[in-house]
């Protein structure tokens, strides 16, 4: 720490200039401007230091005046978002393989978003399987106000938020929609300004009936596929954050 004879003798710096460069002779102009010039870096450094910390102190209002509705990222884009969704139980629940996976993405000034879609292979007498995964990160406007308010894209879509449940201890906030799209179910995840949306689809292949006279169910355990998808989208949360 700097102690009062420090800072006097720093100020003393500045006068003592003035006082020896009135001393000097008639005749040593160019000695007493020379003398007078020690001065000015401790002036230039003071107004420095006086300009950044008013910029550094008005930093947070200007945020909150100007952005006040910018988010909270804590999860980085990924490009490739079937490179890091494992999809591991969901797989386990479902008890088939999946494939064909195909993704894009995109990166924008207010918002960048990725995609993950995923099927089983179809194959008569068996349970075919669906998945989409979507990742929005929202990096001007806080997605929150219409948070899981839409049913989605697809013409079949259908939404019921009877069935809809509140899961905690996932981001901020998270839905499970249990009845979407006919048989599927979607789980919303909320985080900041990040959004997480993976939808799973089921539907049975019946082709085969009439050579062995069996069905497939047409069911599945539901409780299990979502604590799946549960489970899958907290692992892929903690993968993508920063």
């Amino acid at each position: 720490m700097i102690g009062e004879p420090e800072i006097d003798g720093g100020w003393e710096t500045a006068s003592g200039a003035d006082a020896a460069a009135e001393a000097l002779p008639a005749g040593r102009e160019h000695e007493r401007e020379r003398v007078r010039a020690t001065r000015r870096p401790w002036l230039w450094a003071l107004a420095g230091v006086v300009v950044s910390s008013a910029v550094w102190a008005g930093v947070p209002a200007v945020q909150e005046r100007f952005f006040p509705d910018v988010p909270r990222l804590g999860y980085r884009h990924s490009p490739d978002l079937c490179d890091d969704f494992e999809l591991k139980t969901v797989t386990q629940a479902a008890g088939r393989a999946f494939e064909g996976r195909q993704s894009g993405e995109g990166v924008f000034l207010a918002q960048d978003w990725s995609y993950c879609t995923v099927s089983t292979p179809y194959e008569d007498g068996t349970m075919m399987y669906g998945v989409e995964l979507l990742v929005e990160l929202h990096k001007k406007g806080d997605p929150a106000p219409e948070f899981a308010t839409g049913p989605g894209t697809e013409p079949a879509t259908r939404l019921d938020t009877d069935e809809r449940q509140e899961v905690p201890g996932l981001g901020d906030r998270a839905v499970l929609d249990r009845q979407y799209a006919h048989d599927g179910s979607r789980l919303m995840v909320l985080d900041g300004g990040a959004v997480f949306t993976l939808t799973v689809q089921w539907f049975p292949v019946r082709e085969a009936a009439a050579v062995d006279g069996k069905f497939p169910s047409g069911t599945i355990d539901e409780n299990a596929m979502h604590a799946a998808m549960i489970e899958d989208m907290r692992a892929l949360m903690t993968k993508l954050k920063r």
